[in-house]
């Protein structure tokens, strides 16, 4: 949970899931995080080999983010908790 569990990081990880994305599309894409706090979800999750970042234009500075292999094996777990959640709702 460590790795995981943290607020706004399964979902970054599911919006890494396809492709390379921009900082700015990241953060449209989760609408509630701020962007203080997308930054400091990216820094930890780079910083723990989960994420990719890759400098794609130096002026303006523009950057993508991606998963590595090891953190797209979180994806199967991501994709077991919402499963199992979806079948424990509570009305």
């Amino acid at each position: 949970m460590r790795l995981i569990g943290s607020k706004w990081t399964g979902s970054i990880i599911y919006h890494l899931k396809d492709e390379p994305v921009r900082f700015n599309d990241l953060a449209r894409m989760l609408g509630g995080a701020s962007k203080k706090m997308v930054d400091q979800r990216l820094k930890e999750l780079e910083a723990r080999g989960m994420v990719l970042r890759t400098v794609v234009n130096e002026r303006p500075v523009a950057v993508t983010y991606e998963l590595t292999e090891f953190g797209r094996s979180a994806l199967h777990i991501l994709e077991q908790l919402r499963v199992w959640s979806e079948s424990h709702q509570l009305d």
